[in-house]
């Protein structure tokens, strides 16, 4: 699908109403909520909290039935601006068959979250080919990189992304193509299912949280003999954190077997200091550079 397709979202200003959802695993507790709320009125920003978010089921926020509504309601209500997850955990795919894609591609609204929250990007992206932003979840403390990435991309539709401080180049060059991805485990978990990305010609992007080397190994070999890495343009691994040990030698491994541009270490995923990446939109990444920006939509 050529990224002409994806259309952009309104960026959300003062007195925007943002719905607070949490679609996947349950709060710690009030305070998650309140934090959130915080970080909405911050951005002069009317917090609007979904029905059932201090609900809990388990390692769900409450029953799908329940998460579902206060998704679909804030996608169908016409006072609501934005979605943003109050965070991740696990949950998500089992409601992907019921959200109400119509009205999003009728009615696109920014979506924000990470994590879990990829299973939302992918369905959303592959059913209404809209752009929606792999970023902070609402509970976060987000830190000043963190806000400054976030508020270029969401508040002032500006490129959120840069200069890679700290980044490894693992193979040289330089590529565009339309950001995909997000968490290595949700993609894997999504392989075979309708709601898989198309990677055609993607700068795909991969970060993940607590999982072995070993299982980050079978994850990317789920992805590689399914064929989805077939024709990406190049590969933006994130951050790998709590891991057991560090996975560079796989992504070195995985750079020299697609041969296209690669970059590691970028600010991307479960660390305070994040990217807000616009998965959808079209970007260049130029390893020799340690770069990863928009191309601009004209």
């Amino acid at each position: 699908m050529p990224i002409a397709s994806y259309r952009t979202v309104r960026s959300l200003l003062r007195h925007a109403r943002v719905a607070l959802v949490a679609p996947s695993g349950p709060l710690r507790d009030a305070d998650d909520l309140e934090r959130a709320i915080t970080n909405v009125r911050e951005f002069g920003w009317t917090p609007v909290a979904g029905q059932h978010v201090l609900e809990r089921d388990g390692y769900l926020a409450g029953p799908d039935a329940h998460r579902l509504h206060d998704l679909n309601s804030a996608l169908r209500d016409d006072t609501i601006d934005a979605i943003w997850c109050i965070r991740g955990g696990y949950g998500m795919m089992r409601i992907l068959d019921h959200i109400d894609y119509g009205v999003i591609c009728e009615q696109p609204k920014p979506i924000i979250g990470f994590s879990d929250i990829t299973a939302l990007h992918a369905a959303v992206g592959r059913r209404c080919s809209i752009i929606s932003y792999h970023g902070p979840t609402a509970r976060a403390e987000m830190s000043p990189f963190s806000r400054n990435s976030f508020e270029r991309a969401v508040v002032f539709n500006e490129d959120p992304l840069g200069v890679a401080h700290g980044a490894r180049m693992l193979y040289p060059g330089r590529a565009q193509g339309r950001l995909m991805g997000g968490n290595l485990a949700l993609l894997a978990a999504l392989a075979g299912t309708p709601y898989f990305p198309d990677l055609q010609g993607a700068v795909l992007v991969l970060e993940d949280v607590n999982e072995t080397a070993y299982r980050i190994d079978r994850l990317l070999h789920q992805l590689l003999l399914s064929g989805a890495l077939s024709h990406v343009a190049a590969l933006a691994f994130g951050q790998f954190t709590e891991c057991d040990e560090s996975p560079d030698r796989l992504f070195q491994e995985f750079a020299d077997r697609l041969k296209v541009p690669c970059l590691a270490n970028l600010p991307i995923g479960h660390v305070d200091d994040q990217w807000t990446v616009p998965l959808g939109a079209l970007a260049t990444l130029d390893a020799d550079e340690m770069t990863l920006t928009l191309i601009p939509h004209h």
